[in-house]
C-alpha cells in the first residue's frame, strides 16, 4: 500500500490541476459577484471636483438612474476606457457621475481638460474612504444605480462597446422601466 501513496498524492494534484484549468476555462476569472447587487447604495457626501466647497450626496442623486464611473488619473486602464466614455456615454441615456478615486485634484482636472469630459458630474474620493462602502476593488469600476438608490449593475474593469451594448445597456433599460 505504501508503493502506492506517492502515486495516488500525484493523482489528487492532477485532478487539482486540471478542475483549475476547467473552472477557468468555463468562468470568467475576472467577474467578482457584489453583494451590493439590488442593495441600497452606501450614503455619502463627497466633493464636487470642480467646486471642492459643494457636496454631493446619494440623497441629491436619487429620482434619475446614474452610473457611477470610478476612475483616477493614475489608472492605466482608465485610460483605455476613456475615449469609449468620450463616444458612448451621452448615448447611454441616464446621468454619467465619474468618480474621481485617490487622486489628486488637480491631476484629475487635468486629465479630463486633456481627454475631455463625459460626465455630467465629477465627485472627488482622495482619500478612498468611500470606495470601501462600494466595494471598489480599483479603477475602472462601474455601478448603475437606479432612481431608488439601489445598485443593479457592477462592472469590474473597462467599459467596453461589447459589454456597453449587451450588458449595460440592457440594464440601463430595466432600470427605466422600472422608474417611477
Amino acid at each position: 500500500m505504501k508503493r502506492f501513496v506517492p502515486f495516488i498524492v500525484f493523482m489528487a494534484l492532477v485532478g487539482l490541476f486540471g478542475f483549475g484549468i476547467w473552472w477557468n476555462t468555463w468562468h470568467d476569472a475576472r467577474y467578482v459577484p457584489s453583494p451590493l447587487i439590488d442593495k441600497p447604495a452606501p450614503d455619502f457626501a463627497l466633493p464636487k471636483l470642480d467646486a471642492p466647497e459643494q457636496n454631493v450626496t446619494k440623497a441629491s442623486l436619487l429620482g434619475k438612474p446614474y452610473l457611477l464611473n470610478v476612475f483616477g488619473s493614475w489608472c492605466v486602464a482608465c485610460a483605455e476606457e476613456h475615449p469609449v466614455l468620450m463616444s458612448d456615454g451621452r448615448r447611454l441615456g441616464i446621468v454619467l457621475v465619474g468618480y474621481d478615486y485617490k487622486d489628486a485634484p488637480d491631476d484629475a482636472k487635468a486629465w479630463l481638460r486633456d481627454r475631455g469630459n463625459p460626465y455630467d458630474l465629477v465627485i472627488a474620493d482622495q482619500p478612498g474612504r468611500t470606495a470601501i462602502d462600494f466595494g471598489v476593488y480599483g479603477a475602472p469600476e462601474s455601478f448603475l444605480i437606479d432612481a431608488k438608490g439601489v445598485i443593479r449593475y457592477k462592472h469590474i474593469g473597462p467599459l467596453t462597446p461589447e459589454v456597453i451594448a449587451q450588458e449595460l445597456q440592457p440594464a440601463i433599460d430595466a432600470v427605466k422601466r422600472e422608474a417611477p
